[in-house]
C-alpha cells in the first residue's frame, strides 16, 4: 500500500516542502529541480528553455538564474517581464509551476556579485563572439578553440561579464500537483504584498 507523505494533506506542511525542494535543486546539481523550464512570452508567441537554478530567496519571495544578455529571451522579457517556470520530480511524483514578473540585472550590484562566484568552467559560457541563436553557415559551439578546451584564465575570462545578467523572478503564485495512486492533490500558493493565500485545488 501507497504510503501517504505527511505533507498530503496539510496546505502548511506543501509550503515547507516547496521551499524544501527549490533549496536541493539550488544545492544539489543532480536534484530535478536544479534545471527547470523557463517559459516567457506573450500569448501566441511563448517559448520554452532549460535553465540552471542559481538561487532562490524565500523572504523576499524570489528564484533567479544567470543569462547571456544577448539571448533572445532578453528582448521577450524587456517587452513582457512576466515569466513562468515548470519544475517536476518524478521521484517525488512532485510538480511546480512558478508564475511572476521578472528583473533583469545586467551590470550592477547583483551581476558583479554572481559573476564573482561564477567558476572558471561556467564563464566559458559568456566568452563567445556571438551571442545565443546567431546563425553560422556550419555547426559550432560559437567558442574558439581555446575557449572551447578551457585555456584560458580566469582573468582572461573576465571580458565575458559585459554578457552576463540575472534574471530575478519575483513569485506571484506557486501550483503544486503531487501525484499519488490513492488520490492526487494540488493546491495554489498565491502572493498579495505581504499575505500568502493557500488554498486546494481539484487535481
Amino acid at each position: 500500500m501507497e504510503q501517504k507523505p505527511d505533507y498530503y494533506n496539510n496546505l502548511d506542511k506543501i509550503y515547507s516542502k516547496i521551499w524544501n525542494l527549490l533549496n536541493a535543486g539550488l544545492q544539489n546539481r543532480d536534484s530535478p529541480f536544479h534545471i527547470p523550464v523557463f517559459i516567457c512570452g506573450q500569448e501566441n508567441e511563448s517559448s520554452g528553455r532549460i535553465v540552471v537554478l542559481r538561487g532562490i530567496d524565500e523572504n523576499e519571495r524570489k528564484i533567479w538564474f544567470h543569462s547571456d544578455i544577448r539571448s533572445k529571451k532578453i528582448k521577450i522579457l524587456k517587452s513582457y517581464p512576466e515569466a513562468n517556470f515548470l519544475f517536476y520530480d518524478k521521484s517525488e511524483k512532485i510538480q511546480l509551476r512558478i508564475k511572476g514578473s521578472v528583473k533583469i540585472n545586467y551590470q550592477n550590484d547583483i551581476t558583479k556579485k554572481s559573476w564573482k562566484k561564477t567558476t572558471h568552467m561556467s564563464r566559458q559560457c559568456y566568452l563567445g563572439n556571438y551571442g545565443p541563436g546567431s546563425e553560422n553557415s556550419e555547426p559550432t559551439s560559437g567558442l574558439t578553440e581555446k575557449i572551447d578546451n578551457l585555456k584560458y584564465t580566469i582573468e582572461e575570462s573576465e571580458i565575458g561579464y559585459k554578457n552576463f545578467s540575472v534574471i530575478e523572478t519575483f513569485i506571484s503564485s506557486i501550483e503544486w500537483l503531487f501525484l499519488a495512486a490513492k488520490g492526487h492533490r494540488r493546491a495554489k500558493f498565491d502572493y498579495k504584498n505581504k499575505i500568502i493565500k493557500k488554498y486546494w485545488l481539484i487535481p
